[in-house]
């Protein structure tokens, strides 16, 4: 039986506009699955029931006042989640932590008031670790946000909440945010599309610094379609703003009809992280995916060495440097995880020479490995080393095991913040426990275009958005 749900959100919006789904109809339909399988899933920390149902109200009002429906906005109706790192005015942005427990935001993020211009309706916050620094979701305030293909297992982050949400049907599509991973490791494990785009192409502002450029929002959807469509609708570049991605010809959506040619696709297996050993599952999913990519007429190669683990002590100080950097009063500290402590112990302890020579190296490997990638269409790897793990495999550790775990867990994600390249997570594998497996795709700098017409390809071979895990029915 086919359900409010089981639309996607380009499907919805068309609807919306000839009149054959009522935005109220859908607003409401969200909210009262978010409060029957919310507490479940963990995807939401705050539900903004009232303005969503106001929202709604408005929308369907304008439906019926437009004459031509071509001139309502792209996302007219569709209810579109914001995560619990970006700033909504009026609404609780905790941040994932207690020490934000209270905070009401006092302005839009520009990813919020691009969303609003066009047409969302906004379903609530969605939950976030604490601080957005790790790559599960298990912060103070709300419940660990869980991958609905096994509950007893994590759905990832720092986007955990917004990927729970979408892949348990409490939301269409969901803005995500990615840093290290942070929008293609909950979308792996959560069987889902995830794309981060190129640096600069949506804006940071007009609070979040861009200082050194290692993130970025970006999208969460079940179709590689939905995830283009929020691209086209949060992509700007605002004053301020440190990095400006290449224009792109036409809209993002449109590349998912556009078949890609023949693509040269390098791959590579191997970590940048040193003594990771990556899951049988992990590696099936990713030689699958090679084969399918040579059955659909690309060439397959490996990829020379581009970076390797000397890097990542350099990623690190970046880290810990963006840990420190948030404002917490003194006597707040003792409020936060044993984790965030830590890092942003190491944050302080950094000094400004040791800074900048971190990031200084990083810019020096780039300009080695630029010309090397760059004679690619795009790059596969796996998206993780290891499936969906256990709620708790991370968080329940010490400090320093705890991030240890974590770069075992992720040790292909971060190389992209680092260069800024577009990259995606495509869900192409289960393993035999039911389990999502997702490889990663990566693009030359403004390559997006071609990483969704890629995909598009990919998910018309290999189609994935039948599956649903059985909290779909719920």
């Amino acid at each position: 039986m086919t359900q409010t749900h089981d639309l996607s959100a380009t499907a919805m919006a068309a609807a919306v506009r000839t009149g054959e789904v009522s935005p109220v109809e859908l607003t409401e339909h969200y909210l009262a699955r978010i409060e029957r399988l919310n507490e479940q899933v963990g995807a939401y920390v705050t539900v903004t029931a009232e303005r969503a149902r106001e929202e709604a109200r408005r929308a369907e009002k304008a439906v019926a006042e437009t004459a031509d429906p071509a001139e309502l906005p792209p996302l007219h109706g569709v209810p579109v989640p914001i995560k619990d790192l970006n700033m909504v005015d009026g609404v609780r942005t905790t941040y994932g932590t207690t020490v934000y427990s209270d905070l009401t935001g006092f302005a839009d993020d520009s990813v919020v008031a691009l969303l609003r211009r066009a047409g969302s309706v906004l379903l609530g916050k969605t939950a976030s670790p604490e601080l957005g620094l790790t790559c599960y979701t298990e912060g103070d305030v709300s419940p660990p946000a869980r991958t609905p293909w096994d509950l007893s297992r994590s759905a990832g982050g720092s986007s955990g909440g917004a990927a729970a949400a979408v892949a348990s049907g409490l939301a269409p599509v969901a803005q995500g945010s990615d840093g290290g991973g942070s929008i293609r490791i909950p979308s792996s494990a959560c069987g889902l599309f995830g794309l981060k785009p190129t640096r600069g192409r949506i804006s940071q502002g007009p609070l979040l610094p861009d200082l050194f450029g290692l993130s970025t929002n970006g999208s969460i959807a079940r179709t590689v379609r939905d995830a283009a469509l929020l691209l086209d609708v949060m992509s700007a570049h605002m004053p301020g703003d440190l990095y400006a991605a290449p224009p792109v010809e036409g809209t993002f959506a449109s590349y998912a009809d556009r078949p890609p040619g023949r693509l040269r696709i390098a791959r590579s297996k191997e970590p940048a992280v040193a003594d990771v050993v990556v899951h049988p599952d992990c590696v099936a999913a990713y030689d699958a995916a090679s084969e399918l990519l040579e059955e659909l007429g690309h060439e397959v190669v490996e990829l020379p060495p581009v970076f390797g683990p000397d890097l990542i002590p350099r990623f690190e100080t970046l880290w810990g440097a963006m840990a420190a950097f948030s404002p917490i009063a003194e006597e707040s500290e003792r409020l936060l995880q044993p984790l965030t402590r830590w890092l942003r112990d190491r944050g302080r302890s950094t000094t400004a020479t040791q800074l900048f020579g971190a990031q200084a190296a990083l810019q020096g490997a780039l300009r080695a490995a630029f010309p090397v990638m760059d004679e690619f269409d795009a790059i596969l790897h796996p998206t993780l080393a290891e499936p969906p793990v256990p709620v708790g495999y991370f968080h329940d550790q010490e400090p320093a095991e705890n991030f240890e775990r974590q770069k075992r867990f992720t040790p292909f994600a971060a190389m992209y913040n680092i260069s800024g390249q577009p990259a995606v997570n495509v869900p192409l594998q289960w393993n035999d426990a039911g389990l999502p497996i997702g490889v990663m795709l990566a693009g030359r700098l403004g390559g997006e275009g071609t990483l969704i017409s890629l995909s598009a390809q990919l998910e018309e071979a290999r189609p994935w958005i039948d599956r649903k895990p059985d909290i779909w029915t719920a």
